[in-house]
């Protein structure tokens, strides 16, 4: 059975950072297919990252240079920096996995595990 549980947010203050773990098991993690997502209140899931074992990874136009994705292979954990944080990136955010290594970074319906969410808010 896979499983992601996301781990590391909390409230920071605009400019301040954030650093969210997806720690995740029963999933073939040398072959994965993997991004975050976020949902605020009112709005529909949107992509943030994605990141597959083949090295490619990519990130949403309002997050690059900002955001960064990075794992820990020995610890089966997935992790998402964030810099520089805006009150626009306010949202829940979701660790997800695919079952194809080949999926579609950034798109949510490619994925088919995810974890509880992480809270991150930002105060201006």
């Amino acid at each position: 059975q896979v499983r992601l549980v996301e781990s590391g947010g909390g409230s920071v203050q605009s400019g301040g950072s954030l650093r969210l773990s997806c720690v995740v098991s029963g999933y073939t993690y040398s072959r994965a297919c993997m991004g975050w997502f976020r949902q605020a209140p009112g709005k529909e899931r949107e992509g943030v990252g994605g990141w597959n074992t083949y090295g490619t990874d990519d990130y949403a136009a309002s997050v690059k240079s900002r955001f960064t994705i990075s794992q820990d292979n020995a610890k089966n954990t997935l992790y998402l920096q964030m810099n520089s944080l805006k009150p626009e990136d306010a949202a829940m955010y979701y660790c997800a996995a695919s079952n194809t290594y080949y999926c579609r970074l950034l798109v949510a319906s490619d994925n088919n595990y995810w974890g509880q969410g992480a809270q991150v808010t930002v105060s201006s």
